[in-house]
């Protein structure tokens, strides 16, 4: 017997998504089967399948050996051209990156009134936060997703107030990560002549660190949809755990065209945020990116946003204008950068205009 015609008025969508608390998730456990208005994308926002590379894949990057010359090469070639690439052999075991991939749908599985604790307006501590879609009072379409979002503060803090569905799994793979983090950042900036990583750069690089478990409900029309919107990250770095069922597209080389980033069992994908693009003066670029529901199945992604402090001040780096290169971009505090990015909806890298000369 086939599911009955579900649907749900338009003007009530944002009050119940939004307003309730219930989220996209609570639109797929009602079964709704036509995606409402707000979250049909015009058609130039939609993937046109023609325009995906299917000769073109990012790097897979073993990295087992960190010291290894050519696993440096090979981490800063891809940040430079791509500015994607995934890891393989990082140190992470594969059982913690399972459980974390487990413990996030049992969270978004969890009754409503149970997730509904973790809003804004009810959450216990700014380190964790429900939210959906990206900024739905500044979108015009809505996104399919929602997601939570944890700050690594301490792992005290974490305990204390990280959902009991997914803290432990959450936590043990917070302090395997940071580790992986450290070994990237130092082989980046040694490119870019930094000798070490000082407290003061170590804030303006990771003086934030943002887990974010990301849920896309299974979606009725994901061909009309987007679970993200295209965009480059504002972080120094982005470390993103990915399920099974695939629908990540960056940006190719070619004009307007589109790569599928496979998941890969162990990897991570790593991209290069608007952060390091800005510090290394365009030596490393954060490319565009976008991800896309799944009509069968839920997806889940879990990034980690690698961020400077609040306060940091984010320009080219002195070592890589000693050279001689005249600077692109200015001194921005990263909080106003934060802020002018969440202040809109996704749209692609215009928000780096806010940090040039």
């Amino acid at each position: 017997m086939s599911a009955p015609m579900i649907s749900i008025s338009s003007s009530d969508v944002i009050d119940f998504v939004v307003h309730k608390g219930n989220g996209v998730t609570g639109l797929a456990e009602i079964g709704l089967q036509i995606v409402p208005d707000q979250y049909i994308q015009p058609l130039e926002e939609r993937l046109d399948p023609s325009k995906v590379e299917t000769d073109e894949s990012i790097p897979i990057i073993d990295v087992s050996n960190w010291d290894d010359p050519e696993v440096a090469e090979s981490i800063c070639d891809a940040a430079s051209k791509w500015g994607f690439f995934q890891i393989i052999n990082h140190g992470v075991p594969l059982e913690v990156l399972e459980a974390l991939k487990n413990a996030a749908r049992t969270f978004f599985e969890l009754p409503v009134e149970e997730r509904k604790k973790y809003l804004k307006e009810n959450s216990p501590s700014k380190v964790v936060c429900l939210s959906t879609s990206f900024n739905p009072q500044a979108e015009k379409v809505l996104e399919w997703k929602d997601y939570l979002t944890l700050l690594w503060v301490s792992e005290n803090e974490a305990s204390a107030f990280w959902p009991p569905a997914c803290k432990d799994q959450a936590i043990e793979y917070m302090k395997k990560a940071e580790l992986v983090i450290r070994r990237l950042l130092e082989v980046l900036l040694k490119r870019l002549n930094v000798k070490e990583i000082d407290k003061a750069k170590e804030y303006m690089l990771m003086g934030e660190l943002r887990l974010s478990l990301n849920y896309y409900p299974r979606c009725p029309n994901p061909d009309l949809t987007a679970g993200v919107g295209c965009h480059s990250d504002i972080s120094a770095i982005t470390v993103l755990l990915q399920d099974e069922t695939g629908g990540l597209y960056v940006r190719g080389t070619k004009e307007d065209s589109w790569i599928h980033v496979p998941p890969v069992e162990g990897a991570l994908v790593i991209n290069i945020g608007d952060v390091l693009q800005i510090l290394s003066n365009d030596k490393y670029k954060s490319i565009e990116h976008r991800a896309f529901a799944n009509r069968n199945k839920n997806r889940v992604s879990i990034p980690i946003f690698v961020n400077p402090g609040s306060d940091a001040i984010v320009g080219p780096l002195q070592e890589v204008l000693e050279s001689g290169q005249k600077p692109i971009y200015k001194q921005v505090v990263f909080l106003d950068y934060f802020k002018h990015f969440f202040s809109k909806g996704h749209d692609g890298k215009k928000t780096m205009e806010f940090a040039k000369i």
